[in-house]
């Protein structure tokens, strides 16, 4: 192999390595409860079907509506009780937010009960999380 093109895949795999490690360094800490349907309507979109991976925020991202149909991934990294010491079911999802958690919230990300089965074990009802937009 010729020195430009091993120097080349090089820098590629250094690239793919840090944008690896800035993704995992800007996850944020929070926990994730559930809701269950109807889910319309919601506070950014009325009556429109949004789907079921959704989600309510809660006033940690909400900012006044700024988060309307903001897209967020979310990983399940552990138990909040001892109910279900290992709710999670690995991998992440990635869900929209459609609607706000009020005051009292108990979850930073109250997600679609879909969403949330998708990540871990409903049965839990609150987990914590790691999210990122």
């Amino acid at each position: 192999m010729a020195e430009g093109a091993r120097a080349a895949i090089m820098i590629m795999v250094m690239a793919m390595a840090a944008a690896t490690l800035l993704s995992v360094a800007s996850a944020i800490q929070g926990t994730a409860t559930y809701y269950t349907p109807p889910y319309v309507p919601s506070s950014c979109n009325g009556y429109q079907d949004d789907g079921v991976m959704i989600a309510a925020a809660s006033d940690a991202i909400w900012n006044n509506r700024a988060a309307c149909n903001k897209r967020y991934s979310v990983r399940c990294t552990g138990a909040t009780n001892q109910g279900v010491p290992q709710p999670c079911r690995g991998g992440s999802i990635v869900v929209r937010i459609v609607d706000y958690c009020p005051p009292g919230c108990q979850g930073t990300i109250d997600l679609s009960q879909e969403a949330f089965a998708m990540i871990a074990d409903p049965n839990a009802g609150k987990i914590q999380i790691e999210y990122n937009e």
